[in-house]
């Protein structure tokens, strides 16, 4: 890696630590009711939105009414989002007059982005109508980040308090989330993807002519309108030729402003930000970058200021950086390396090496390699899964990275909210363990881990896998499975493991070579991330209602001090424990067979 490379990682990181607790003391004050200085203009906004939708903000709950609350409000912003799309065809904002979304598209999407998945089986600017973008899918961006966030907030009362039977009330949690903390990041962010050339607007698509004209192929139609075939059965195709383009326009953005705070991924445009509109230019894409995991690593701060000292925030922070550096340090290189099979094809490389830095297939010119590289390990490290280059493209050492990241579990930082209490969890498993080598009990930040608090975290770091696993041998074994895959071996079954990791743990980022818009896919996995999503966030919720009901244990000599490099290091490798066991032979499968074909064509 050169040195501006390396500059550009360094700038990067350390940008994103700067900025971690300024903005994690701020939401530690949101969620304890202290004032932030926006009281003064949104606090009457909330009193009128408690008093109009008859919510008592001093009234709090317990665990189980925490989570029917959060349940029953993300089941009606899923059932809002279908609903836009089945009727999006006489709805008003349509300037294209798109049609209706199919119903297992319809499905698909609504689950992803109420789930904060955000996984994309269809072409926006081709599917999507400006009303549905909006009042749909950015509305839901808001939400559902609001609603990780708002369990979070519940699991760290649960170690704060003491004899307890509440953790706070769903209502307010989401509200302060979405008012104090997500709208005023948004706002800005927006602004200033806007002064980059992010394009903001209600207008039609515009038609302009090309410099040159442009020659493509495409399926020949009968007088019906059907595909004309050969007598083999195959398609006829014809050439066509072009002096216009269609550009799409649209409220671009707002959407991806909290596509990226609220770590939702998707994309207005169906490239996503590798499309110019979206992302058009290096510090478009740096703020983008910073906006993925900017909440997320704030977070930690936040946990670690509402449960009295912020070291044991600064510890989880730790652990999820190094992870997060190496996982650069490995993509990264693996990609300006280049492919060595095209050695042996007697194709010189030297000079496409030099000039292009190594594999820039499926990047984009105006990023490179480094911060595509920087970007894909960002995205799939957050629950994010927007992406400014092809990872179907990437070496299979550079794409296994990223798809290693979604399956330990989108913890290394994860979506906001739902990363660190998934860390947390993994925390409370590292205390375990090491409680079991000292012959004592457990004790996490002043709280006895006992038996329920283990089952409940069991559930929730073994659902992903069996999702993921369950879903890819599924899908390899039945045929309507097999009929969307679109490149045979190793990097054909990477491309279906990839996809449900990324369902299975919602990411929503894709691989690509795998056609998911076909009614399997599209209800498989929009059931995954069902499971994936709310199979976590009822275990957590109970952990915080078992938590909040515990006096607080005094720290002792046999107690395990969680605020160490000792202890970052045993929560690391519990992490990669967990996933190396869990996922090292489907790995060795896809990608690791495939790079060992690579290098030894």
């Amino acid at each position: 890696m050169t040195a501006q490379g390396f500059l550009q990682i360094a700038v990067y990181v350390i940008v994103l630590l700067a900025l971690a607790k300024p903005l994690g003391a701020y939401m530690a004050r949101v969620y304890q009711d202290e004032s932030v200085g926006l009281n003064r203009w949104f606090a009457g906004i909330e009193r009128l939105f408690y008093r109009l939708s008859g919510i008592k903000p001093e009234q709090e709950m317990r665990w189980t009414q925490y989570a029917l609350a959060a349940m029953a409000f993300n089941l009606l912003g899923l059932l809002v989002v279908y609903l836009l799309q089945r009727f999006q065809d006489v709805l008003p904002l349509n300037p294209q007059a798109l049609p209706a979304v199919t119903p297992d598209s319809s499905f698909n999407t609504a689950v992803s982005f109420a789930t904060n998945t955000n996984w994309q089986g269809y072409s926006g600017e081709a599917s999507m109508s400006y009303l549905t973008q909006m009042l749909g899918l950015s509305v839901q961006n808001f939400l559902s980040a609001a609603s990780g966030m708002a369990v979070l907030a519940a699991l760290i009362r649960g170690f704060s308090r003491r004899n307890s039977n509440s953790i706070g009330n769903f209502w307010v949690d989401m509200t302060r989330s979405t008012l104090y903390i997500l709208l005023p990041l948004s706002f800005l962010l927006a602004l200033a993807l806007v002064g980059q050339g992010v394009v903001q607007n209600f207008n039609p698509y515009q038609t302009v002519n090309l410099q040159e004209s442009v020659s493509y192929s495409v399926a020949k139609l009968d007088a019906n309108g059907e595909a004309v075939v050969d007598a083999e059965g195959q398609p006829v195709t014809e050439t066509v030729q072009t002096q216009q383009q269609t550009l799409a326009m649209g409220p671009a953005a707002s959407q991806i402003a909290i596509k990226q705070l609220g770590t939702n991924g998707g994309g207005f445009f169906s490239v996503n930000s590798a499309h110019p509109f979206e992302n058009p230019t290096p510090l478009s894409n740096f703020l983008e970058m910073l906006a993925i995991l900017l909440i997320p690593a704030a977070l930690c701060h936040t946990f670690g200021a509402m449960v009295g000292d912020t070291r044991q925030g600064w510890a989880i922070l730790g652990a999820m950086t190094l992870v997060f550096v190496a996982s650069i340090c490995v993509t990264v290189p693996a990609e300006q390396h280049g492919n060595p099979a095209l050695t042996a094809l007697g194709v010189d490389q030297s000079i496409t090496a030099q000039q292009a830095g190594g594999n820039m297939e499926g990047k984009e010119t105006r990023f490179g390699i480094v911060n595509s590289g920087l970007w894909a390990v960002a995205t799939t490290a957050a629950s994010n899964g927007s992406v400014n280059s092809m990872h179907d493209s990437y070496t299979p050492i550079g794409g296994m990275v990223p798809m290693g990241l979604m399956q330990l579990g989108e913890v290394i930082f994860g979506g906001v909210g739902s990363g660190l209490y998934g860390m947390i969890v993994f925390a409370i498993v590292a205390v375990f363990i090491a409680g079991l080598m000292i012959g004592r009990t457990p004790e996490y930040l002043g709280k006895k881990i006992e038996a329920y608090e283990m089952k409940m975290a069991a559930i929730a770091i073994l659902i992903p896998p069996l999702v993921v696993l369950g879903g890819t041998a599924l899908s390899v074994m039945l045929d309507v499975g097999k009929a969307s895959i679109f490149n045979s071996g190793a990097h054909g079954l990477s491309e279906v493991l990839y996809a449900w990791s990324s369902a299975g743990n919602n990411n929503g980022s894709a691989f690509g070579g795998l056609s998911a818009n076909v009614p399997f896919y599209n209800v498989m996995l929009g059931l995954a991330m069902l499971f994936s999503r709310y199979w976590l966030m009822i275990p957590v919720l109970a952990i915080a209602g078992s938590l909040a009901a515990k006096k607080a244990v005094p720290f002792g000599a046999g107690s395990l001090p969680t605020h160490t490099p000792l202890f970052v290091v045993l929560l690391i490798v519990t992490v990669l424990m967990v996933g190396a066991l869990t996922f090292v032979p489907a790995l060795a499968l896809g990608p690791i067979v495939e790079h060992l074909q690579m290098i030894n064509p």
